[in-house]
């Protein structure tokens, strides 16, 4: 059970968390999940980021509806679902070094993809396997904005349809994520997250994303992607060191 104390501080986590993701599209779901794993067991963390995420992405993408590009969403929810489907098969559940591994080294692999390999997600068949992947790495890191933003930047799309989109995508992700981790929390009594706690999340994070939009219309292209770069690349650095400590104490 989450004290009075811990309950205000994750408020204000999500609130802020949830304004840097409206405002870059992804770096505040990272250092959300990435506080996460270190408060919750790891299926409860999942739950509560996957609850709090599609809130700020849904309401997200409701704002900035007339800029999603339709067809790069159908294209990521089917090789999402497949996704979700091979998991719901398997039945695994990620050990929370792991996930914090997966975490802080997901920004400097897509980076370290070379350029003819590249994925563009305004590219068919690049949408489907893009979606896939992005699933899996969701999944069992409990985000995967480093790599779906690997997608769209070498797109000419402009910043409100990257966000938007991107959004859209991720709200698909989420949803998927909280019916993989609802039932492995349920069967956990202990695990129990509470009522209060989830509307708590889901409040903070719409008003996060209201926040972020006029600063996101004042920003230029090129300022949203050199300081959504710097944010993740800070992120994932804090949690690589996170995880190599843990897995060096086991």
């Amino acid at each position: 059970m989450l004290t009075l104390p811990l309950m205000v501080g994750l408020g204000l986590t999500v609130l802020v968390t949830s304004f840097l993701s409206g405002l870059f599209g992804m770096a505040g779901g990272m250092v959300l999940m990435g506080l996460l794993l270190v408060l919750l067991p790891v299926p409860s963390a999942m739950l509560l980021h996957g609850v709090t995420q599609f809130a700020s992405n849904g309401w997200r993408a409701w704002l900035w509806r007339r800029h999603v590009s339709w067809p790069i969403i159908l294209r990521f929810a089917a090789g999402g679902s497949a996704a979700g489907a091979l998991f719901a098969l398997v039945g695994a559940v990620p050990d929370r070094a792991v996930s914090l591994l997966i975490l802080g080294l997901s920004p400097f692999l897509a980076l370290a993809v070379p350029a003819r390999w590249a994925l563009d997600a305004r590219k068919p068949l690049h949408g489907v396997v893009g979606g896939f992947l992005c699933m899996g790495v969701q999944l069992v890191a409990g985000i995967s904005g480093p790599l779906l933003d690997t997608l769209f930047v070498r797109t000419t799309m402009s910043r409100q349809s990257v966000v938007a989109t991107k959004a859209t995508i991720q709200s698909v992700g989420h949803a998927v994520k909280i019916v993989y981790f609802a039932p492995l929390v349920a069967a956990s009594p202990g695990e129990s997250l509470g009522a209060p706690v989830l509307v708590l999340s889901v409040v903070m994070a719409l008003v996060g994303t209201n926040l972020s939009r006029r600063v996101l219309d004042r920003m230029s292209d090129a300022q949203f992607r050199l300081w959504s770069r710097y944010m993740v690349m800070g992120t994932a650095s804090i949690y690589l060191g996170q995880s190599l400590l843990m897995l060096a104490a086991q």
